[in-house]
């Protein structure tokens, strides 16, 4: 059997840039893996791609750089593997917030939709949200009301937002609201590249009683163009053990609540 010859650091670099184009996000760990050799191997390749401006490193991995025209990816089937364990975590500690006869927003993305099959025991409860998936995920499951807020779609996210699902939520009485977001810290609080969903998470926002951040941890530190809400908005956060300390000294000191879901 013919035994491949190790890569060059260049050649590193290479192959791991064309995995992230296809993932998005991956974990040192996986990238150590794939190109066998050591995580402090794979650091010193991502310390060498940080320093040209082509990835950004998260927490316990690594994420293309806007340099480069890609944020971690878009496309629903190419996200929803992605930290699945993480976000199931988040999704029954997001759920223990919800109790019978409460009208809850749940934001577009994989975390929120996460969220759906622990509901499954309240009774009476009305869901609003701007995901096709999270609907579709309530489908089976005529007890829990489900409405549609309509809007622009985004075909690559399966969702819809702009000023049309905006106002549907702005004219709705919610108890509680769960945001999703890519990219939320200290400084910007949460952040979007898209103004269409800045207007969908302002009215989600001002129309609930309470509104509540679900994000994996991996999604602390980064920040998009345009800020859609501040810390200060928020009641609450639900994220995983992988937060870093001192967000959670932050988050309560802001007085928010903060549950942290363990894996």
């Amino acid at each position: 059997m013919t035994v491949s010859p190790p890569l060059i650091p260049e050649q590193r670099h290479q192959e791991i840039l064309r995995l992230l184009r296809s993932a998005g996000v991956l974990s040192i760990r996986h990238l150590g893996e794939r190109l066998n050799v050591s995580h402090m191997t794979i650091r010193r390749d991502i310390a060498t791609l940080e320093e040209s401006g082509r990835v950004i490193p998260v927490q316990g991995g690594v994420r293309l750089s806007g340099a480069l025209g890609s944020e971690p990816p878009r496309e629903r089937g190419s996200r929803v593997s992605l930290e699945l364990p993480r976000k199931q975590a988040i999704g029954r500690r997001a759920a223990e917030f919800v109790e019978d006869d409460m009208v809850v927003f749940l934001d577009a993305g994989t975390t929120c939709e996460a969220i759906v099959p622990f509901l499954l025991d309240r009774r009476g409860v009305t869901v609003v949200t701007n995901d096709f998936f999270t609907v579709l995920a309530l489908l089976p499951h005529p007890e829990i009301t489900t409405i549609h807020t309509g809007g622009v779609v985004d075909s690559s996210s399966g969702s819809a937002s702009g000023p049309l699902a905006a106002a549907t939520v702005a004219g709705l009485g919610l108890d509680l609201s769960f945001v999703s977001t890519g990219a939320w810290d200290l400084t910007h609080g949460v952040t979007t590249p898209e103004t269409d969903k800045v207007l969908l998470k302002h009215a989600a926002r001002e129309a609930a009683a309470s509104c509540i951040l679900v994000a994996d941890s991996t999604k602390f530190g980064l920040f998009e163009r345009f800020k859609a809400l501040p810390l200060d908005a928020l009641d609450g956060i639900v994220s995983d053990c992988g937060l870093p300390e001192e967000s959670r000294s932050s988050a309560l000191e802001y007085g928010l609540e903060l549950a942290v879901a363990e894996l």
